[in-house]
């Protein structure tokens, strides 16, 4: 019927109101109610602009980060009743998101078909003598020009760092699969040749 009523309305001028009602089976007083109801829907369109523009005002602030329910708070804190679904549908009438955080995935949950390295030290975490057992360890972070690994290798005679890299890491499986293949530094008298 709501796409009825504005034919009607553009059609008035060349039909009777009662025949255009009668032909298209819209109720003349649902007609009338329509019409009476321009104002009304004019003022509520009114003023949902001017609440978009206030919405924003703390979106852009929060350099674009800020969704629906800090949004709704913002204008709560600053005196503005305004009911949560409204900002929502205004939000999302006008394309206005917030950034929305990743899920952080523990790295020590494994997948399914993961398999898992051989133990080459079996839980024996003594050396008699420094270098033949030599026992690494990557940790990926994530910076601000992307993630860096560092690796670092750690004798287990004397407790001392042999070795360490670093070098930026795009991926974490791909961290992982160059941690295979870096062969530590040679040790000889205790000391990284």
């Amino acid at each position: 019927m709501s796409e009825l009523c504005p034919f009607i309305h553009a059609e008035k001028a060349n039909y009777p109101i009662t025949l255009l009602c009668r032909v298209l089976h819209v109720a003349r007083s649902s007609y009338c109610a329509w019409r009476e109801g321009e104002a009304a829907r004019r003022a509520r369109q009114a003023a949902d602009d001017a609440l978009a523009h206030e919405i924003t005002v703390p979106h852009l602030a929060s350099r674009r980060t800020y969704g629906v329910p800090r949004i709704h708070a913002e204008l709560h804190r600053h005196g503005r009743r305004v009911n949560r679904k409204r900002v929502a549908r205004l939000m999302r009438e006008r394309d206005i998101r917030g950034v929305t955080r990743r899920k952080h995935r523990s790295l020590s949950r494994l997948a399914k078909k993961t398999r898992l390295a051989p133990a080459l030290i079996g839980g024996d975490f003594h050396a008699e003598r420094p270098g033949p057992k030599l026992v690494g360890e990557i940790t990926c972070l994530p910076t601000a020009e992307g993630r860096l690994c560092l690796a670092c290798w750690l004798d287990l005679a004397t407790r001392e760092v042999v070795g360490a890299g670093r070098r930026p890491c795009p991926f974490l499986t791909g961290r992982r699969r160059r941690a295979r293949h870096v062969v530590p530094p040679r040790v000889r008298d205790g000391r990284p040749c």
